[in-house]
């Protein structure tokens, strides 16, 4: 069916100002009880309360109206591995074992273009069915893997960010490249699909250990030789791996300085887990404007630690979720967010649900340097948003009927939602997914 080109949507609405954090929970969010947000051409063009709004629309305009029900901004994942969709709930190993195990195996499939695009078409509908918008995403080593990525996320108009993993050693010989073949390719990608439509590029060295510094050294001449790349690799996630990165690289100052060595610190520069770092480390990240996306449920599947967010917040580093599949043991934000706060508790500290959705979401957008365009529904954004539905479960709608303010029902929400929770999702205006 065509989408009219301007809809109103009607429902609570709910988005973030900033980071609670900064600006104390109360100036933190914006929140219409009967909201009406107004799209135009895939933008947002009004929002504000409903009473307020309804007699400036026109009289034939579509109005959506969704009564127990939540809109909010489409979730971000800000760190996630389309190629391990498969080898999701892989059992019982830490992280190195995990990827000679599991990882390394699942990933010699993707130098088939067909496998590739038949797990990036299960791929982007599961994050779409859970109501992520914009992912940042690991394809493998393959360019093939990367294309077919970009060419499903194209086909759904999503704001998706992904790249070629970079790795010449320390892996099977299927799954490494050379430092001038992993520049070449990177390159044709870049110029293939980085800028297309809503396609972001990443220059993607899976982690130190994997990479020689000739191709680490390759990776920082990428950075400068195109405009407004990202770079995503991992950090600090496992405490064996930081000793292996000392022994292969003992003339840097620790793990995050050879990615710094490297030229691989930068506004768009994102790195995964970040779990044992020093405050010298995160000192550095702050002054690079570099991010961290923390992803709770691998840290905890795989044992890797609990990440200090306190410490991110004291030297203001831009921190996302990642959900860090297959790692990570859902594709859900709201289970995400969930396995947060445990982490957080098990660090005798809070994560309060307006933080939480915070994170999810305008978090998420400004480790990504994209928070102009989404994250937010603020007049003017993409309009890339879902529909949470309270009474997604009978439990839900049991506990739900019980709570006594916003931050309650947020809290239930992310402690028993999950994909069912999801009613819609929506990109640039247009429904990509619909539960019902």
């Amino acid at each position: 069916m065509t989408q009219p080109a301007i809809t109103a949507y009607r429902a609570a609405i709910l988005d973030s100002l900033g980071d609670p954090t900064d600006l104390g929970i109360d100036n933190s969010y914006r929140y219409f009880e009967d909201g009406l947000m107004v799209v135009e051409n895939g933008q947002i063009t009004a929002l504000g309360e409903a009473t307020d709004l309804l007699t400036t629309l026109p009289a034939d305009i579509t109005i959506q109206q969704y009564s127990d029900a939540l809109i909010i901004p489409g979730f971000i994942d800000t760190h996630i591995h389309y190629p391990q969709t498969g080898m999701i709930a892989s059992y019982g190993e830490q992280l190195l074992d995990w990827l000679e195990n599991y990882t390394f195996p699942a990933e010699q499939k993707f130098a088939d273009p067909q496998h590739a695009a038949d797990v990036s078409e299960i791929f982007v509908n599961e994050l779409l069915r859970n109501g992520t918008t914009t992912a940042l995403v690991f394809g493998t080593v393959h360019p093939a893997s990367v294309d077919a990525f970009f060419h499903c996320a194209e086909q759904h108009n999503l704001r998706m960010i992904a790249g070629k993993v970079m790795m010449d050693r320390n892996a099977p010989a299927a799954l490494t490249d050379t430092p001038d073949s992993s520049y070449q390719d990177s390159k044709a990608l870049i110029e293939r699909w980085h800028g297309k439509g809503r396609l972001h590029y990443a220059v993607t060295p899976r982690f130190a250990p994997t990479s020689s510094p000739e191709q680490l050294s390759l990776a920082g001449k990428l950075l400068q030789e195109y405009e407004g790349l990202y770079m995503h690799t991992h950090l600090s996630e496992n405490k064996n791996e930081i000793e292996w990165v000392k022994n292969l690289f003992p003339d840097q100052n620790g793990y995050l300085d050879v990615y710094d060595h490297h030229h691989l610190l930068g506004e768009r520069s994102v790195f995964a887990h970040g779990v044992h770092l020093c405050d010298e480390e995160c000192q550095r990240l702050a002054d690079t404007d570099s991010a961290i996306a923390f992803c709770p449920t691998s840290n905890l599947f795989l044992g890797s630690g609990l990440f200090n967010l306190p410490q991110a917040e004291k030297f203001k580093i831009n921190v996302g979720m990642g959900t860090d599949v297959g790692a990570g043991t859902s594709f859900s934000m709201l289970q995400t967010i969930n396995e947060a706060y445990k982490v957080m508790q098990l660090q005798g500290k809070k994560l309060h649900p307006f933080k939480s959705f915070y994170l999810a979401t305008l978090g998420g957008a400004k480790a990504l340097k994209l928070d102009d365009k989404i994250g937010n529904l603020e007049p003017g954004s993409e309009a890339d948003f879902v529909v949470l539905d309270y009474n997604a479960t009978p439990l839900m709608k049991y506990r739900m009927a019980q709570t006594q303010s916003l931050e309650e029902r947020l809290f239930v929400m992310m402690t028993l939602g999950d994909d069912r929770a999801v009613k819609e999702t929506y990109a640039m205006g247009k429904p990509v997914y619909s539960r019902d």
